[in-house]
């Protein structure tokens, strides 16, 4: 899969998986002299724990600039290269692939800062005006609530492969040889 970006300095790749086991991204950058090279960035990431299983099958990633093993400025082009090992799943790909520049922030980055710094429990909050604004709480709560129902509205309803229903499975879907 490749991508011929219009992203010259890359700072985050968010996508979607949908049965993809391993991940490798290259990325083209304009050399000296106007020359391109190919390098690879991200070698055989792991998407799915287990490749024959649904774990991580339809999971969303994010990617940032530091996970990188080469700089990603001077960016060209791209190239995504996905593996599948398991005969089990016979498509497979990546789906709502977006790349964000250096200095945009990507919707994950729009929370609020009190919501990631947990306040350790030897200093519990006091009362003097350490609390955030319950107005501006409730807001920032609410638009959590929607981007979760906007992500739980993408996901399918039912797990694409699974034949077993509680644990047995009926006898007119197995293969007998």
């Amino acid at each position: 899969m490749g991508l011929r970006s219009l992203v010259p300095q890359v700072q985050e790749i968010v996508f979607r998986n949908f049965y993809t086991a391993f991940l490798s991204v290259r990325v083209q950058r304009a050399g000296p002299g106007g020359s391109q090279r190919w390098v690879t960035c991200l070698r055989d990431l792991c998407l799915m724990p287990c490749p024959h299983t649904e774990e991580g099958s339809q999971d969303y990633f994010c990617l940032h600039r530091h996970q990188m093993l080469c700089d990603v400025d001077q960016v060209t082009a791209m190239r995504f290269i996905l593996r599948q090992p398991s005969p089990v799943w016979l498509h497979f790909t990546i789906e709502d692939l977006q790349i964000f520049p250096s200095g945009q922030k990507s919707p994950q980055k729009d929370f609020p800062s009190w919501l990631s710094q947990l306040t350790p429990p030897e200093q519990p909050a006091s009362l003097h005006g350490e609390l955030p604004d319950p107005e501006k709480v409730s807001t920032e709560v609410q638009q959590m609530w929607v981007l979760t129902e906007v992500i739980r509205a993408r996901q399918a309803a039912a797990r694409i492969g699974r034949f077993d229903v509680d644990g047995c499975y009926d006898v007119n879907l197995l293969s007998y040889t």
